[in-house]
């Protein structure tokens, strides 16, 4: 375990399974954490008590230190009613660059001009997005994995205009979390959706061709290779309307290499976009 310690006051935007995740790992370990979420508060309050309460559950919390854990947590609006004295700020809104500039535009009106703010993106440009802050040398990716509460990878991404100092914080607090952080530099996809999205993608096409079912390709990955999960069951955790996001803006972005098969795309407009709606290449209802 690190000796580092968590920011004392953390904000994060978005209190959606990812954002209530980061929120939750915080106030886990001391932090007095505030989601701003503009839809739905208490939907976002009650995400992390269900985290809190499955941490109960697998024995890392007992009940009483749940309660003490939520207590430390509470909701705001939007990103412009965040305290302006927080020492870290994580933004985990949809990959939308148009949502996340939004964001950052409120933010740079109302935090300190110390604060650190990051983003969850998984795949869009850290150098773009910390063009809407007014000193961006405070900006860096932060990018979180599914389930956010026991995954244990933090993928810092540092922007050519991110200073040091911000990187070297923000992976000390990563540590702190209990989490291994490594350091990439920005560019489409950074490392992990990169090699994620493309084996998530060739696994889908051999679904589409016939080659093996779904889960026979998973087992493949997962006793042949030692992969804890399987690219269908994985695309269907992370979401198949957020994979598509992703495929398509490394295709604008790398090229045809990550154009997403038409079996994807078929799935998302149907609305089978994985556990989150109960069906993608498997069924999650009940």
């Amino acid at each position: 375990m690190s000796s580092n310690q968590v920011p004392a006051r953390v904000g994060v935007v978005g209190g959606g399974r990812m954002g209530a995740g980061i929120a939750q790992v915080f106030a886990e370990r001391g932090a007095t954490v505030t989601i701003a979420e503009t839809v739905d508060q208490q939907a976002a309050y009650q995400r992390v008590d269900t985290g809190l309460r499955r941490a109960a559950e697998r024995g890392k919390l007992d009940g009483q230190q749940a309660d003490a854990v939520l207590a430390q947590v509470s909701t705001v609006g939007a990103p412009d009613k965040l305290p302006a004295d927080l020492d870290l700020v994580v933004e985990a809104v949809p990959e939308n660059t148009a949502l996340k500039l939004d964001v950052f535009t409120q933010l740079a009106k109302t935090l300190d001009a110390d604060t650190i703010i990051a983003s969850n993106t998984s795949s869009l440009s850290i150098t773009e997005l910390g063009a809407a802050l007014p000193d961006p040398t405070r900006f860096v990716g932060m990018h979180f994995f599914n389930p956010v509460p026991v995954s244990e990878l933090v993928e810092i991404v540092r922007a050519p205009q991110t200073a040091t100092a911000t990187v070297d914080a923000v992976v000390g607090w990563a540590q702190a979390l209990r989490k291994t952080a490594i350091v990439v530099n920005d560019s489409p996809g950074f490392a992990t959706s990169r090699l994620g999205v493309h084996l998530g993608l060739e696994a889908i096409r051999m679904l589409e061709e016939g080659v093996a079912d779904a889960e026979s390709i998973d087992r493949a990955m997962e006793l042949g290779y030692r992969h804890p999960m399987g690219p269908l069951r994985s695309t269907d955790l992370v979401g198949l309307d957020v994979r598509l996001a992703v495929a398509e803006h490394l295709t604008a972005t790398l090229g045809p290499r990550f154009e997403p098969p038409q079996l994807l795309r078929d799935k998302v407009a149907r609305g089978e976009l994985g556990r989150k709606s109960g069906r993608g290449f498997y069924d999650w209802k009940g």
